[in-house]
């Protein structure tokens, strides 16, 4: 077992039980990384309050059990300190096997999970014949790196692309494609300018009432199923889903075509999702509108709050859309977890959802529905981030702009590179700065959009941490015969350097599992840095290819090529790329 915590907390157990009792077996043994030892147990603490004696005189209790030949190969050395800390330093010789299981393991030490969950997860949503824009990256790349890491991690990941595509702007839109001609609404639309389309639209809509008349009558022929408004439907929904694909292509996502799954697809379960709800007693009829008052919720002004599922209008409101995707992503999806990852100003919303979906049956107790929600990207005046304009940066631009940059800070840190290498290199360098600038800060919390801060090859930056890879498959380049058959080589921890350096790599897999626990992929960030931090350390301290001895050269290169294995896994985890060379 490569994991130190995970191979010393069983040793926890038992000497807790044959120390102050059977109950206590169960407790959290609180094994945590250490500036003052390799690990640190803080277990005493919370145990000296419940057997009523002294922290200290506790924790020596504990570790008097702790003297099985298992436990002392593993660790080396244990010291109380007078606070009731228990401070453990492992034996190099089980570091260095543990990290030669971790290099001899194609997953990195990243278990697979006792029990596989079916886990979907509902991210990007962008609406059909409507820009993508910057307020889309974050849904997007988050909900990415969600869906790579529980992947990974060995759950069913089931993607869902929950896109707008239906409603009443659907009238004005075919209207102004009948208007246009489909011939040349199919040429501007292919150019990715959907933006120009739907605001010529909605100008029309807006100031020309026979126009808006036309589009409402369009409105209930779309409902309503006619053939030659549903085929025009259609090839709105064809030119935008082309544009997202190409979208997600340049952004590096893992959506595909058949990840959408529209608003549209729920259209045939409304009326049933109604139909019950009255049934069940859930609904009510208030202002003419059907609604649901989840308790617990109210206004500004302290009356019940409703979640308007059929509008006064008799049209379906988007909760009854949403509730019909849970009763879909339960019955037959069969969806153990789901994620919906939606800025945090859909809070409300969705725990009013999941409540009536619950009281309804649709979403069982078993089931573990989450909203993961995300705050706001923000420009340096620390407002939402903008065109000078005042318009939403569409989404290929940022991409565009990101990977002009980095064309620059890449030509100007390696000129020496050829022109195709350069611009592989830029693409990635450029996109990675871009989400790892998202999903290195908190979640829930805003963040300033800084090209140089994300651009930059120090601190916590994609660039850094891709340079840091390239940077050790640089030593292979150079370590010729040095590096051959390294499956046979041992690696051997004497230095402090390397001691660091082994304890972040069998680290990474209870990372991972972390992050697919609590969906905050910044902790994955934080390990990357720190990991590269330790192997600058580590390559400052001790010397690869000039070290002492054969066996100490392959010991090193081990250490370095696991490294550099670990960093482009744990990148592309975020979705982001790790270049050989820069």
């Amino acid at each position: 077992m490569a994991d130190p915590i995970a191979a010393l907390s069983p040793h926890f157990s038992r000497a807790l039980a044959a120390a102050f009792g059977a109950e206590h077996a169960g407790q959290d043994p609180m094994l945590r990384p250490s500036n003052r030892a390799d690990l640190q147990s803080n277990a005493a603490m919370p145990l000296a309050k419940k057997v009523k004696r002294a922290p200290r005189e506790v924790a020596e209790a504990l570790v008097a059990h702790l003297d099985s030949p298992d436990f002392t190969r593993i660790v080396e050395r244990v010291e109380v300190a007078p606070n009731g800390f228990i401070n453990l330093t492992l034996s190099p010789a089980w570091l260095g096997t543990a990290v030669d299981e971790v290099a001899a393991d194609a997953r990195l030490g990243v278990a697979t999970p006792a029990r596989s969950q079916t886990v979907v997860i509902d991210y990007s949503a962008p609406n059909v014949a409507k820009e993508m824009h910057v307020g889309h990256l974050r849904s997007t790349i988050i909900g990415d790196a969600l869906a790579r890491l529980l992947e990974h991690v060995g759950h069913r990941v089931i993607r869902q692309n929950h896109i707008g595509d239906w409603g009443t702007p659907f009238g004005m839109l075919i209207e102004h494609l009948l208007d246009v001609g489909e011939k040349e609404a199919v040429a501007e639309l292919s150019v990715g300018d959907l933006n120009a389309f739907y605001k010529q639209a909605r100008d029309k809509f807006d100031s020309d009432p026979a126009f808006e008349a036309r589009s409402r009558q369009r409105v209930v022929l779309l409902q309503g199923g006619d053939k030659d408004t549903l085929a025009q439907w259609r090839l709105l929904i064809d030119q935008s889903r082309q544009y997202f694909a190409t979208a997600y292509r340049r952004l590096g996502v893992t959506l595909q075509d058949g990840d959408i799954c529209g608003e549209s697809f729920y259209n045939r379960d409304l009326q049933a999702v109604v139909d019950e709800l009255q049934q069940k007693g859930l609904a009510t009829v208030s202002d003419g509108a059907l609604c649901v008052f989840p308790p617990g919720f109210t206004n500004k002004d302290g009356e019940p709050l409703p979640l308007i599922v059929r509008k006064s209008d008799g049209g379906f409101n988007y909760a009854a859309t949403d509730l019909a995707a849970v009763r879909h992503r339960v019955g037959t999806l069969h969806a153990d977890r789901a994620l919906y990852v939606v800025g945090a100003p859909q809070r409300q919303h969705f725990a009013m959802v999941f409540w009536t979906a619950r009281e309804a049956g649709w979403l069982p107790a078993s089931a573990d529905f989450q909203h993961v929600q995300f705050g706001s990207v923000l420009g340096p005046d620390k407002k939402m981030f903008k065109t000078r304009a005042g318009d939403s940066i569409r989404l290929i631009d940022l991409v565009d702009e990101a990977t002009e940059r980095a064309l620059a800070v890449v030509t100007e840190k390696n000129p020496t590179l050829d022109e195709a290498t350069r611009g592989d290199v830029a693409r990635m360098v450029g996109v990675g700065a871009v989400k790892y600038a998202d999903l290195s800060s908190d979640r829930v919390k805003d963040y300033v959009f800084d090209w140089d801060q994300m651009l930059a090859f120090e601190g916590n930056t994609a660039p850094y941490l891709q340079y840091a890879h390239a940077r050790i498959r640089s030593i292979f380049r150079r370590a010729e015969g040095q590096a051959a058959d390294l499956g046979a080589a041992r690696v051997s921890v004497a230095e402090p350097a390397e001691r660091a350096l082994c304890l972040e790599l069998l680290a990474f897999g209870t990372v991972v599992h972390g992050i697919g626990d609590t969906l905050q992929p910044h902790k994955l960030c934080t390990y990357l840095y720190g990991l590269a931090a330790a192997f600058s350390g580590f390559y400052e301290k001790c010397p690869v290819l000039k070290a002492p001895t054969p066996e100490l050269v392959r010991s090193r290169l081990v250490l370095c090529d696991l490294t550099a294995r670990v960093l482009a896994r744990g990148l592309e985890l975020l979705g982001i790329e790790a270049p050989a060379q820069m």
